[in-house]
């Protein structure tokens, strides 16, 4: 679990272009996860 949530912290953070993007991008993942749960 953890190696699929760095490869997919990684990839988010490699198709940001901006720290504004990655913020999003981070708000967006933790939407998600707590979806999951």
């Amino acid at each position: 679990m953890k190696t699929i949530f760095a490869l997919i912290l990684m990839t988010v953070l490699a198709s940001c272009g901006t720290v504004a993007g990655v913020g999003e991008d981070i708000s967006g993942a933790s939407r998600t996860v707590q979806g999951w749960l």
